[in-house]
């Protein structure tokens, strides 16, 4: 049966076209019911024979409930494609989770096409919103349904919307809302799941204290969406995400690209409810409102906590300036960053959040609802208010809790219960909750994903070999050298001697693409993952085990696809010629950086695997001092190494990471294969490759190491990157540990590079500040980066190899992919691998060095060298504001008058780092001074 559909659609140019579209009605979409006798026995079934009620749920209750119906204890649930439709417009992460619900053959969640279906298809009706007309489609079907099994099982419709459920229910339908549906399954616990609908259809207990005191208005309202889209377009008022201090909750800043600088939001009532990465509308409050805060380590009071943590490595993570991380206000002076307040929420952040509940005495009586207080490990999050039925048994655990709604007579948002983690401080549990709050994928592979692997053992085949655009590298000396204990090796290079003297050398990359599909099941879970994540003694990987450690891996003495780079260089790095190729290579050995640094080194040795690393580093030295004379930077970042106990994996020692000739010699060359393949796609591809720039640091992020530098009496040009770098190389004292000290404050400067697409800017904003690079992109690490996936699909296309799969067209949803996990990555890697993780789990004090690197009114920041992280040290109790001790801004010192005691910036001093708990279940790691 053939119906059509039209629609009216907006062109890029303006125009108004009409589409339409034929809509094909079938007989053959069957229920799934496996009881069901009347549908095609081949047909596939996932409802329970013995189901006694079959769900059919709306788009709101799947939208607002997805926590409940991932709970093991909701079966039997049919999910219309009218529905499905409707949330994967209004919620994609959510429709991923319910899409992988439907998808997994454990869980009895199917996926009915009502909208294909003869007897289920509705048209739209004359003066029927969207909205009405999908609810009509979804009784439709839950009649159908129930006509189609008969009475021997209830087809029940779920759902909170009230003018749906009455004509439900007038229609001879039975209906139930959520939560009398979760209370007819006489499992209290589930009931702390359910989320309290703020849209008044539904009277559900409220959550909220309604003591008195907690009746005043707090927060302002939002401003509603014409208003904030015409105050937009006036500039009064100005969008952008909102980033919270990480070392401060009560400050944020919102980039504005309309006023082109960073708007600074003090305090909760500015904030107005929003949450860390809102995209959130701003009003700027007068100017002589914009008073710098005076500079004070934050105290502990309530949320406000100064902790130590993982020195930053760039102004992404680093507050803005040196007023960034302070509390308190002073109104001597007037700031030149503009202040403002949160007028309203354009796109909310919202995720699930872990933490624990702030210690309360358990109520009188037992079964009854408790009011308590959730308490994220992340500090950017404000409590949450939740309610719970099974307060006895949350207590003194970790647990998973979900913000549903912030009220303006509310000083906390209010939120609900999801799943519990395990027993605070065990080291399983405190390691998923980074994770979680990270959001970083560690769920096992799905069968659908599974599926799309080659059958095993994986040997190479005789097609890959007649394939013409593969060539035969078997016979060239290839190698790898990695980290010790490497598993997923996804680069190797060679290096030949050629009769006229050159080199011919190669840069191999583990051919990924040719075993992950576009659009497969695959595919699609390695760009959600976007990346894999290594953490002390553990990986989560982006991939599935056998393609990264066994597949794709370039193991020694096996044969393997790959990605090739070859140029002939001359002795002076020259670059003669270029090619590329996807190829056939067997390593001949796999080296750990020590085994190759130690190959060179050794004078005795002159075989001809250590005469290729020693050609390839002599090589290297050449392109690197090439580089740092163009302006590349060679910065420093507090990089630390573990020795981890074999048998319980628990972390025994601590040292900083050792960097040699050899983690620069491969560094040198992925660079170089990177720059190669970013000029051949771009030359291809001019207007959808995705590329990689490193934005140059503003002025004002350049400020903290300015005045750092200039109270030692270094003298820092920032003009240009190669400025920079001659200044950084300049830099020495007698201190051997101060030139690396500047390099690490300079790294903290810089922004995280990110990726683009190349249509997306202007050939002069492709440049990568960092290295000094006109142009540059990601090929080398496919098994572990997603964008080196689509790097390596878009090389394919340049080289005719394949055809450019459709998302080369959306620039937006290009880089998107690509940046959506780095971040999250990042974050996770450095909570995890971070030593107040180590100490905490040592539970040892200690004593060791430190070097100043910020004064502040009531003590100064630290960094450790020995353990990569800074802190506070309070040289006045918490809660005095200075006391007797006087901050010289200009000379970076703080100083006791009347004494010869004072404190400079960059000055060595020693410390005690002890594990404390002044909060229940917030242990944190304490640092003062000897």
């Amino acid at each position: 049966m053939l119906q059509s559909k039209s629609f009216v659609k907006k062109t890029k140019q303006g125009r108004i076209t009409k589409i339409v579209r034929e809509h094909y009605l079938r007989d053959d979409v069957y229920c799934g019911a496996v009881s069901c006798s009347a549908c095609d026995a081949a047909a596939k079934r996932k409802l329970s024979a013995d189901a006694a009620t079959i769900l059919v749920v709306d788009t709101n209750v799947v939208l607002h409930q997805i926590d409940l119906l991932e709970n093991p204890a909701i079966e039997d649930v049919v999910c219309l494609s009218v529905v499905l439709d409707e949330v994967r417009n209004k919620n994609l992460a959510v429709f991923n989770r319910i899409k992988a619900l439907c998808t997994n053959d454990a869980r009895r969640f199917y996926v009915f096409a009502n909208e294909q279906h003869r007897d289920t298809y509705v048209k739209d009706m004359v003066g029927e919103s969207p909205n009405d007309r999908n609810d009509r489609a979804i009784r439709v079907a839950v009649r159908w349904y129930q006509s189609h099994l008969g009475e021997s099982v209830k087809v029940l419709l779920i759902t909170n919307d009230r003018d749906n459920k009455r004509k439900a229910i007038e229609e001879g339908l039975n209906a139930e809302t959520v939560e009398s549906y979760v209370r007819s399954l006489a499992q209290p616990g589930l009931l702390d799941l359910v989320v309290v609908p703020t849209n008044g259809d539904v009277n559900m207990e409220d959550a909220e204290d309604l003591r008195p005191s907690k009746k005043k208005v707090i927060y302002s309202e939002h401003k509603p969406m014409s208003e904030i889209t015409s105050g937009l377009r006036c500039g009064i008022y100005h969008q952008g995400k909102l980033r919270v201090n990480r070392y401060n909750p009560f400050e944020a800043y919102v980039g504005s690209e309309s006023i082109g600088d960073e708007i600074v939001i003090r305090g909760r009532s500015n904030m107005n409810r929003a949450f860390d990465g809102d995209i959130v509308a701003v009003e700027l409050l007068p100017q002589d409102q914009w008073h710098e805060s005076k500079s004070f380590i934050a105290d502990d009071d309530e949320d406000d906590e100064e902790d130590v943590h993982l020195a930053p490595s760039s102004a992404d993570d680093a507050p803005r300036n040196t007023s960034s991380t302070t509390v308190g206000s002073s109104a001597a002076s007037v700031s030149s960053r503009p202040i403002g307040r949160v007028v309203g929420i354009i796109k909310r952040n919202w995720n699930s959040y872990c933490g624990s509940l702030e210690p309360m005495p358990m109520p009188a009586g037992s079964g009854g609802v408790a009011h308590a207080l959730f308490v994220s490990k992340d500090r950017r999050i404000p409590k949450i208010r939740i309610h719970t039925r099974q307060l006895e048994n949350l207590l003194n655990k970790r647990i998973v809790v979900a913000v549903d709604s912030w009220d303006v007579l509310s000083r906390y948002p209010s939120g609900h219960y999801v799943r519990t983690i395990g027993d605070i401080g065990d080291k399983e549990t405190e390691t998923e909750v980074v994770l979680i709050e990270n959001d970083i994928n560690t769920r096992p592979f799905s069968t659908q994903v599974l599926a799309c692997l080659p059958p095993l053992p994986w040997t190479l085949s005789p097609d890959d070999l007649a394939n013409p655009n593969r060539q035969d590298l078997r016979h060239v000396r290839v190698f790898s050298v990695d980290p010790p204990g490497c598993r997923d090796i996804d680069d190797a290079l060679h290096c030949t001697l050629l009769p006229n003297g050159n080199f011919e050398v190669g840069v191999h990359i583990a051919d990924v693409t040719n075993f992950v599909h576009p659009g497969t099941p695959l595919d699609e879970e390695a760009a959600q993952r976007g990346t894999s994540v290594y953490l002390v003694g553990q990986r989560i990987d982006m991939l599935p085990k056998p393609l990264t450690e066994d597949v794709c891996s370039l193991r020694a003495d096996v044969e393997r696809l790959a990605f090739s780079v070859i140029w002939e260089m001359t002795p002076h790095a020259d670059i003669i010629s270029t090619r590329y190729t996807k190829s056939v290579i067997k390593s001949c050995a796999a080296m750990s950086y020590v085994e190759a640094q130690a190959r060179m080194d050794d004078s005795r040795l002159v075989d001809p695997l250590t005469v290729d690393l020693r050609n390839l580093n002599s090589l290297a030295k050449i392109m690197r001092q090439r580089r740092c004379d163009r302006g590349a930077l060679t910065l420093a970042s507090a990089e630390v190494k573990f020795e981890i106990d074999s048998e319980t994996h628990d972390p025994l020692d601590i040292g900083i990471y050792q960097i040699r000739e050899a983690n620069q010699m491969i560094e040198e060359f992925m660079l170089a294969a990177n720059v190669s393949v970013a000029e051949k796609i771009l030359k291809h591809f001019p207007l959808c490759s995705l590329l990689r720039r490193h934005p140059s640091p503003t002025k004002e992020m350049l400020e903290p190491l300015l005045r750092t530098a200039s109270s030692v009496g270094l003298n820092l040009d920032v003009s240009s990157s190669k400025a920079l770098a001659e200044s950084l190389d300049n830099a020495t004292s007698d201190d051997p540990y101060f030139n690396k000290l500047i390099r690490i404050l300079a790294t903290r400067c810089m922004t995280q590079a990110v990726y683009f697409c190349s249509g997306d800017l202007s050939f002069s904003e492709y440049y990568h500040y960092g290295l000094a690079a006109p142009l540059y992109t990601h090929f080398t690490s496919p098994i572990r980066r997603y964008a080196d996936v689509v790097v390596h699909r878009l090389l394919a296309a340049a080289l005719d190899i394949a055809k450019l799969p459709p998302v080369f067209q959306d620039g937006p949803q290009l880089t998107g992919i690509a940046d959506s996990t780095e971040m999250l990555r990042w974050q996770a890697e450095h909570q995890l691998n971070s030593t107040p993780t180590y100490i905490s789990g040592q539970g040892q004090p200690t004593d060791t060095e430190a070097r100043i690197v910020k004064v502040k009114a009531n003590g100064f920041i630290v960094f450790v060298p020995k353990f990569g992280i800074e802190g506070p040290i309070y040289l006045t109790p918490k809660g005095d504001k200075g006391g007797d001790w006087v901050v010289d801004e200009v000379h970076q010192r703080v100083t006791k008058p009347g004494t010869n005691i004072s404190y400079s910036v960059l000055q060595t001093v020693m410390i005690h780092m002890e594990v404390v708990e002044p909060q229940p279940h917030r242990p944190k790691l304490q640092l003062t001074l000897i």
